[in-house]
């Protein structure tokens, strides 16, 4: 097993086919993106397929970047797998399948390795590389899994092992012209400026109060702003009470699109928003891969991992919350998979609505002088 860092000479020769494991949501996938870049950069000559989830394979497809096609992996308990099961023969058949394409490297980009380390190593690959915890299936280079690192930086430095220098250092998605002109669309009438809000999160834990959102949409569209709120279907019911309780004066409104819009329109509606504001979450990583300006409001644990690495158009709020509201346990734990109480109140209700509106004007404020520039 050997162990290198960012060298060039690390680069395997003669490889025509790469395969990439990362599961997970949104977020997940975008983390990934730039050592995705970084592969095609140091490997031009490789097909690069994405062992990811439906909803990868819906961004990535026909859209120019370094993925040529998205397999969809099977349910797989640790790999992809909603309830925690695995559908065997499904991983069987699927593994089997991938045999077949003879890759020639094998990056995790996944985890830890428990899981996806046997599950990358089933896919007989030539050459693998990944991280690992102590605990993990080694792959042929390993770097070591430590959970309190920037993922993008992880990931960088997962592909390094396999000679593939950094070539981008934030996550970027090309937009196409349909999809800017279906953003149009939906929008409908501007104001002087496009503020989407996303209220949503996967841990109820990161979610910034309802009221604190309808707040801020409030003063956006009385500034004369069009506000819209996104989500999927679960965010809906969220979305609908922000836009109620910003509108409820008479004078406002604020459009709820949640539920409404497919990935692809989402990607459009964001690639037309002069300033995203949300919490850590799919749609506010996506919101900056597409060029938009963001306002995320983060518990101080997730912007170690998920921040966004410049200020110029992405800012942060961060809470320092480090003890649950409730019960007062630690919640610095190590890792999703960390006991934790049972509570889901807010991580983040100390950040006040104040600091996010005067960063959601400064955007606004940055975005109109460049284009009267």
């Amino acid at each position: 097993m050997r162990r290198t860092g960012l060298q060039e000479d690390a680069r395997f020769t003669g490889v025509l086919k790469i395969a990439v494991l990362r599961g997970g949501g949104l977020g997940d996938l975008l983390f990934a993106m730039p050592a995705l870049d970084a592969l095609a950069e140091s490997y031009p000559e490789a097909e690069i397929v994405l062992l990811g989830t439906p909803l990868h394979q819906r961004l990535l497809d026909q859209r120019p970047g370094p993925v040529s096609r998205v397999e969809v992996l099977p349910t797989t308990a640790g790999v992809h797998s909603a309830d925690g099961s695995t559908d065997e023969e499904g991983t069987r058949s699927f593994l089997e399948r991938m045999r077949s394409e003879g890759f020639d490297l094998a990056c995790q980009l996944h985890g830890g390795g428990r899981n996806s380390n046997p599950f990358l190593l089933g896919l007989g690959a030539k050459h693998t590389v990944g991280t690992a915890t102590p605990d993990a299936e080694p792959l042929e280079r390993v770097l070591p899994y430590v959970y309190y690192q920037h993922e993008v930086v992880r990931w960088l430095e997962t592909v390094a092992l396999a000679g593939a220098l950094p070539v981008v250092g934030e996550p970027r998605v090309v937009v196409s012209r349909a999809e800017r002109a279906r953003g149009r669309s939906l929008l409908g009438r501007r104001g002087s400026g496009v503020v989407v809000i996303h209220p949503g999160a996967t841990d109820p834990r990161r979610r910034w109060p309802t009221e604190r959102f309808a707040e801020l949409a409030r003063r956006a569209a009385a500034r004369g702003n069009t506000v819209v709120c996104v989500g999927d279907a679960g965010d809906a019911p969220l979305a609908d009470r922000i836009a109620r309780q910003a509108a409820a004066d008479g004078r406002t409104e604020v459009v709820s699109l949640a539920g409404k819009l497919s990935l692809s329109d989402l990607v459009g509606v964001l690639s037309r928003a002069d300033v995203f504001v949300g919490n850590d979450s799919g749609p506010r990583h996506l919101a900056q891969a597409v060029g938009t300006s963001t306002v995320g409001i983060y518990w101080v644990g997730n912007v170690i991992n998920g921040g966004p690495l410049s200020r110029a158009t992405q800012r942060v709020h961060l809470s320092w919350t480090t003890r649950c509201p409730v019960c007062d346990r630690d919640v610095t734990q190590v890792g999703w998979t960390a006991e934790r109480c049972e509570h889901d109140d807010s991580f983040v209700a100390e950040v006040g609505v104040d600091e996010v509106d005067a960063d959601v004007e400064a955007l606004l404020s940055a975005r109109t002088l460049r284009s009267v520039a």
